[in-house]
Order: C-alpha cells, then structure tokens, then sequence
C-alpha cells in the first residue's frame, strides 16, 4: 500500500514540474527547466530524471519531437488535487470531510465570507442532485 501511495503522490520537485506542465500544456526538458522557480533553477540533468520519473509513474505522457521528448500532462490539476484531498481525509481525518472543514473553521482558515461561499455551493449541488434524480 505504501508503494502504491508513493505512486499516486507528488514529491514537492515533482509538484514544481507538475505546475509548469499544467499550466503551459508542456514542453521539452528545456523549456520546463526555463519555467521552473529558483536562480539559477534545477540543473537540466534533475529535471530530465524528475520528468522520466513522472512518465514511470504514469503522469505525464511524452512524445519524441526531432531528437528530444515534449511532456505533456496526463493529469489533470483537478484529478490530482481531488487525489491529495482524498487522502488527506483518510490519512488525518479518518475519512471525515466535516472533520476537515470543522479543522479548517477553527483555525481560521476558513473566514465567514469563506463559510457563506461554501454555503451557498453546497446548497446548488443540492439542488443539482435533486433534479438529476427527478
């Protein structure tokens, strides 16, 4: 299960690549390493390794263009996130969104203009699911 856990989570350099491809679509070794935060930035052989480590586990696709590969996500942010989350509530929370959120509340994380806007979205999947069931 730990393996499977590594596979499935992003090392912090892992997540720093992950970004640059989510939000440029991808690119070569080069141009990812071009984007990443850091001066001077990670050497070309890092990001490479990092960028082949992605592709064993199953996050990124790669293409041969001329002589180099492109990148390209195979991930969405979203799927991703939704993965950490999911996690996160069985690993600390048992499970529990509430214990979640009630954690995210009392450490203010949460603002009541925060709490009206989760309100509110809560209430439109609501009704979404009702009419979906009608």
């Amino acid at each position: 299960m730990e393996k499977n856990r590594a596979r499935n989570q992003f090392t912090p350099a892992e997540l720093e690549i992950m970004k640059v491809l989510w939000e440029t679509g991808g690119g070569t070794v080069q141009s990812v390493r071009e984007k990443l935060p850091g001066d001077p930035g990670p050497a070309y052989t890092t990001v490479q390794t990092l960028l082949n480590i992605l592709h064993r586990k199953g996050k990124v696709k790669r293409k041969l263009k001329g002589k180099s590969f492109e990148y390209a996500p195979k991930v969405s942010r979203e799927g991703a996130a939704s993965h950490a989350i999911r996690d996160l509530l069985d690993r600390l929370f048992g499970g529990s969104a509430e214990d979640l959120v009630m954690t995210l509340v009392k450490d203010r994380h949460l603002t009541p203009e925060k709490l009206e806007h989760l309100k509110q979205l809560v209430e439109q999947t609501q009704t979404g699911r009702r009419n979906a069931e009608r």
